[in-house]
């Protein structure tokens, strides 16, 4: 029994004893070795990102100089802007597909537009009928009142008239000239009777085609 005591404790012993380079190289694998510096904070990483900072002017001229410098700038970025809103708006009011809005946008719609640019309407006259109904209650005589009234009243029945067969006329045409595109009558008919209550002049985009032409 002595013996095999002896025994285990050597074995035991010479397990114990580990090789110090194995050793080394578990503690390499298991430790991840530092960067040598500290984590940079979110604020130091967007200032390197941005580039470095202009000192603080020294001088009160030199501030001066600086702000006329960052107010030339300003002009010069409102400037730009302001051009290409010019320019936007210039290629909207001459029919471009790419700034137009989304409802003035297709084929079919182009093909309204000229439809009801292509005649005179009754329904050209819907602002000024509306200005002269509001200098009409300005006026003092209760006759003119009367009159100007019973007159704007018989024009806006025939205008709502005029918008009406309008509509059908136009929503006709689109589906005989694009039976493939899904047309709605109430959508043509407003949109037909909105264009053509605007004066001419103040039409968005501007009407490619004069009164009287012939629309294909």
């Amino acid at each position: 029994m002595r013996f095999l005591r002896r025994k285990e404790a050597e074995t035991t012993d010479a397990d114990a004893v580990v090789d110090p380079a194995e050793e080394e190289a578990a503690q390499n694998k298991a430790h991840t070795p530092g960067k040598g510096r500290p984590t940079p904070k979110r604020r130091e990483a967007e200032q390197r990102k941005r580039g470095p900072v202009a000192p603080p002017p020294r001088t009160t001229r030199e501030a001066m100089k600086r702000a006329r410098g960052n107010k030339d700038e300003r002009k010069e970025l409102s400037a730009k802007r302001r051009e290409i809103r010019a320019t936007q708006r210039e290629r909207m009011m001459a029919g471009d597909e790419k700034y137009l809005m989304p409802r003035d946008r297709g084929p079919v719609k182009s093909f309204i537009r000229d439809s009801v640019d292509s005649r005179r309407n009754l329904l050209g006259l819907f602002m000024p009928l509306a200005i002269l109904i509001f200098v009409a209650l300005l006026v003092p005589d209760p006759r003119v009142q009367s009159f100007t009234t019973l007159l704007c009243l018989l024009m806006l029945v025939a205008m709502i008239i005029e918008g009406i067969l309008l509509g059908s006329r136009i929503t006709r045409q689109v589906r005989a000239k694009f039976p493939k595109e899904p047309v709605r009558g109430l959508s043509i008919g407003w949109y037909s009777f909105i264009r053509a209550s605007q004066l001419r002049k103040l039409r968005v985009p501007k009407p490619k085609v004069r009164a009287g032409d012939k629309i294909a």
